[in-house]
């Protein structure tokens, strides 16, 4: 039997996983500067948290969770979104006390699990950042989290994206646009594909999200949720474009944009780029304010967005983005002999305690297949480790590109090698 990766799945392999460290470092550094502190949560979960907080006719419900019993009869799921979680272990955990400050801005960088149909940026394990931000409800909120997925776009230097904003107002607006959406689409009931047919009683919205050819063309004329707000639902969404505005970030209203989860209200948005002629949706989140009364918590205003890893990296390559610096070592030692050997393991180590990034040879080849590796390597110094350097106790210290030289003794770079390091580093004076 041929031993292969699941389908749906990704080996991320050094090449790449530095790309990864990047964007997770870049992600931590923009993220704390708005305050926000990450927070980890189980890969698995109740069943019960997934299923109650996406809907129960929701597609990732019905089709796409990956749930089982295990071996004490517990129904449990894999992940397949990120704020469920947030939302329980803000709940279990009491972030919402008097003594908490608000609001609570928590972020996560975690794996999800969906069983969909494996396609270019979408897997069955794929991988997010989530932000979520509890406790307040202010347009202010909602405009300070948009920003702060825009700063990270604009500092990673991902160009072309556009944000997408709508609104879903609230009960009252949800309600009356409800009864106007199954009054448009219920003529239209049997061209509509089954999902769909099966959502008109359900959850009328979700058809609006379906990615059928028959689905999209009928709602195309569908009445717009912006034409069924109500008096406070619009200020809200008015007060959101203006300080989107105040801060200069460009925006496009898509009143056809809803959410494929149940819990989301008011503010709803996405940053959409275009690649090879196709929309694709990099990061999408809104305003949920009554998931953590739901699931038995106090009356809890909340906003956060997911941003999809996988989807980012594409974007990035698409447009040929080098965010990464050539990767390297300080030192590579070459090791010639039994006792250099021994010496080797010693220096590196020493070496290493000091914060430099050093490899050495351990197969006892020739120099010049040793110098060779150091280039491949991208080694910045050399040092050759002989019988007689460990002998004398005397080396030599070489910078691979510019072939300056600096003669020392082990003793020295044991007390501390900082000194030879910068002085192959300093530019002679003309």
């Amino acid at each position: 039997m041929k031993l292969q990766k699941p389908k749906g799945t990704a080996d991320v392999l050094p090449i790449d996983s530095a790309k990864w460290q990047y964007l997770e470092e870049m992600a931590r550094a923009v993220f704390s500067d708005y305050n926000f502190k990450e927070i980890r949560t189980p890969l698995f979960e109740s069943y019960e948290l997934f299923s109650r907080a996406t809907g129960e006719t929701s597609d990732i419900v019905t089709k796409e969770m990956y749930d089982f019993m295990d071996k004490g009869g517990r129904h449990i799921a894999l992940r397949p979104e990120g704020t469920a979680s947030a939302v329980r272990a803000y709940i279990e955990n009491k972030l919402y006390a008097p003594e908490v400050l608000k609001p609570v801005k928590l972020w996560y960088d975690a794996a999800m699990f969906r069983y969909e149909q494996p396609q270019s940026g979408r897997l069955r394990e794929f991988h997010q950042f989530g932000v979520e931000c509890l406790g307040v409800k202010n347009p202010a909120v909602d405009v300070e989290v948009i920003a702060m997925a825009d700063s990270y776009f604009r500092q990673l230097g991902v160009s072309g994206i556009s944000l997408h904003l709508n609104t879903l107002g609230d009960l009252e607006s949800r309600k009356a646009y409800r009864e106007a959406l199954i009054d448009y689409l219920t003529p239209f009931e049997s061209k509509l594909s089954q999902d769909s047919q099966r959502r008109l009683h359900e959850n009328p919205l979700r058809v609006l999200d379906s990615k059928e050819p028959e689905d999209i063309e009928i709602v195309k004329n569908a009445p717009s949720i912006l034409d069924h707000l109500t008096q406070a639902s619009e200020h809200y969404f008015a007060q959101v474009k203006r300080l989107l505005e105040k801060l200069e970030i460009d925006y496009v209203v898509d009143k056809n944009m809803v959410r494929g989860l149940d819990y989301y209200n008011d503010t709803i948005f996405e940053f959409v780029v275009t690649i090879d002629q196709k929309e694709l949706t990099v990061c999408g989140g809104g305003r949920y304010d009554r998931l953590v009364e739901y699931f038995d918590g106090p009356e809890t205003p909340a906003f956060g967005f997911g941003l999809g890893i996988e989807r980012l990296l594409m974007v990035a390559q698409a447009q040929e983005i080098d965010f990464m610096q050539e990767d390297g070592l300080d030192v590579y030692v070459a090791v010639m002999g039994e006792e250099a050997n021994l010496e080797a393991s010693r220096l590196v180590e020493r070496l290493r305690e000091q914060a430099f990034k050093v490899e050495r040879d351990f197969s006892n080849r020739k120099l010049p297949a040793q110098f060779k590796t150091a280039e491949k390597m991208n080694a910045d110094l050399i040092i050759v480790l002989g019988e007689e350097e460990v002998s004398t106790g005397n080396v030599t210290v070489k910078h691979n590109k510019t072939r300056k030289e600096v003669k020392t003794t082990l003793s020295a770079i044991y007390d501390g090698f900082a000194p030879v390091f910068e002085a192959l580093y300093v530019e002679e004076e003309f």
